[in-house]
């Protein structure tokens, strides 16, 4: 779903006003809608990644806690590269398998050995970098102890996912966005006007002056 699609702005009012003015008394509702829609926006892509973006968000949600409730510098180290592995792990091969797979059979040829190419239709998971560099910036501050692991898997669930900057980024750092999700939320008319209006002028210059 893009963000100046004509779903994106059917989908956009409905969530707003569900969150705002439904569920505006219920935190953990508000949360947990957020969290709901997050992946349906994610989805609305290509469903099968969305095991892709809760694997990653399950294995740092249980090695943040881990890494907080172990008294081992060498374990909690041991905790911290399993992370990384995995996630750099994944990204690196959405993004580079086939890459390196063709540099290795150029190398060869070009020096006259010939070699089967035996690429894969990769497809590449849309804004798997950004929340990769998330929840890895996130295991890393519990690891540094700047951040408290969070010991509510729906919050940091949405922290993960969090359908506004997904796709596009910019990479939120935990320590800003995590605790934001733990603190009651109340609607302000002039911010809400001013984000109305970003979103409308967005959405025209990206399909005025983009093309």
């Amino acid at each position: 779903m893009l963000f100046n699609s004509i779903e994106f702005l059917v989908f956009l009012p409905v969530c707003f006003i569900i969150y705002w003015f439904v569920l505006k008394n219920y935190l953990k509702a508000q949360n947990t809608f957020i969290l709901i829609t997050s992946y349906f926006f994610y989805g609305w892509w290509d469903y099968r990644f969305l095991a892709l973006i809760a694997f990653s968000t399950v294995v740092d949600y249980l090695i943040g806690l881990t890494i907080d409730e172990s008294n081992s510098k060498s374990r909690k180290k041991a905790l911290l590269i399993i992370s990384l592995v995995v996630n750099l792990g994944l990204l690196g091969f959405f993004k580079y398998f086939n890459f390196f797979v063709d540099s290795w059979v150029d190398a060869f040829e070009s020096l006259g050995i010939e070699m089967h190419r035996s690429t894969l239709n990769i497809i590449l998971p849309v804004g798997i970098s950004f929340y990769t560099f998330q929840t890895l910036s996130y295991t890393i501050d519990v690891y540094r102890e700047k951040l408290k692991p969070s010991r509510n898997f729906i919050n940091f669930a949405a922290y993960v996912a969090f359908f506004p900057q997904l796709v596009a980024g910019p990479i939120e750092r935990a320590t800003n966005l995590l605790p934001q999700f733990s603190k009651k939320r109340v609607f302000n008319e002039e911010q809400g006007i001013s984000g109305v209006n970003l979103i409308l002028w967005g959405t025209f210059s990206k399909n005025c002056y983009s093309r």
